[in-house]
């Protein structure tokens, strides 16, 4: 279910999930930075991990920040390396999946394979796809049907891991970052991050490379959109039709962010607290959650978590069009303090840091990975 509601500034109608708050489309589009490329944004952060490096007497120290996972998550680990520790208590918000390796038989041989695993662990389409290993919505797709799981197969690297995961009830979706320090019984969210997926709404005449190209902010990024929409761009969307642009709610994808920390209860963060009591060795992360509205987002019920991001990932307030280039780096380097804190408490506790080559490894095995995945949608 979605709504569509008016912006009174341009007068075009905006598709929004439900329950997910009004999307103010006035003034801005972005932030003058909110494009960049990800090396540029990560300069000023290279420069404070040296010297947090000497100060500690490792700049490895990152890397155990979450003893339990490999590399802390930083890069190049299974997403599933993260799902597989959590217990009873946290696999009730976990939606249920599988990880699929791929191999070299035939597609239609692999689709089979491939649902016969998804039938023992009580999967049924649709569902979504998307690589085991990677970051950034790379490969991402809503499979509705086993020939558009055998044509996504047809296209995924041999030996690359595919994780099928149940599709959530709900469209509504938030970023939300969560840190604990290892000797404290409760945690708190640094961050909580409201992610629309952009739709355009048909009016019957205009095609929809006419449609984005007159969105406040989609037009403004339609390479974004124009080849995952390549089949469908000239053609004219009925009136009243909600045509959704991508699937994956990720920002380098085309995926609106506003920032939601007036969202932030302690319901939430006790919520947050109970589910990470049954994750161990893990306390420094995004979760990337499905709510059913706003009211269950506050009270931290209804929740449903697509996937839990590791010391990599970003408290994604700061793609917000409002937020300013001094902020958003001041945030970033607040994490990369937090990591480098957390690791030290590691140490402490008999945590060895690994050297800089797995790393290195580890980033060369994923960015092979993805320059091979299909194209997300």
């Amino acid at each position: 279910m979605t709504q569509v509601q008016k912006q009174p500034s341009s007068q075009e109608t905006v598709h929004v999930p439900e329950g997910m708050p009004p999307l103010d489309l006035g003034g801005r589009a972005y932030s003058f930075f909110e494009f960049w490329p990800t090396w540029l944004m990560y300069i000023p952060v290279a420069a404070l991990c040296l010297l947090l490096g000497l100060r500690y007497r490792s700049i490895s120290l990152p890397l155990i920040a979450n003893p339990a996972v490999p590399l802390s998550g930083m890069v190049g680990v299974p997403k599933s390396a993260i799902l597989k520790l959590a217990g009873e208590t946290a696999n009730r918000s976990i939606l249920p999946w599988i990880v699929y390796e791929a191999g070299s038989e035939s597609p239609a041989a692999q689709r089979e394979r491939a649902e016969s695993a998804m039938a023992a662990a009580g999967l049924s389409f649709p569902v979504v796809g998307k690589p085991d290993i990677g970051c950034r919505g790379a490969g991402v797709k809503l499979l509705r049907d086993g020939a558009a799981l055998e044509a996504c197969l047809e296209r995924f690297p041999v030996g690359g891991s595919l994780m099928l995961q149940r599709l959530s009830d709900w469209e509504a979706e938030a970023g939300v970052f969560y840190v604990r320090d290892p000797e404290s019984e409760r945690g708190r969210i640094t961050s909580l991050t409201l992610k629309y997926t952009p739709y355009v709404v048909g009016d019957g005449m205009r095609t929809l490379a006419e449609l984005v190209a007159a969105d406040p902010r989609a037009g403004g990024v339609p390479h974004l959109y124009q080849e995952r929409n390549a089949d469908r761009w000239h053609e004219v969307i009925p009136a009243g039709s909600p045509y959704r642009l991508v699937f994956s709610a990720s920002h380098c994808r085309g995926a609106v962010f506003r920032d939601g920390g007036h969202l932030v209860t302690a319901e939430l963060t006790r919520a947050l607290d109970r589910i990470f009591d049954d994750i161990h060795g893990f306390y420094y992360g995004r979760l990337d959650v499905k709510f059913r509205d706003v009211e269950n987002l506050r009270a931290g019920q209804n929740l449903q978590i697509v996937e839990i991001n590791g010391a990599s990932s970003e408290s994604i307030h700061i793609w917000d069009r409002k937020t300013g280039l001094a902020d958003a780096v001041k945030t970033l380097l607040q994490q990369y303090r937090t990591l480098f804190k957390l690791g030290y408490a590691q140490r402490k506790r008999g945590c060895k840091p690994p050297g800089i080559w797995p790393l290195y490894k580890a980033w060369r095995h994923e960015l092979q990975l993805v320059k091979r995945y299909p194209a997300n949608d």
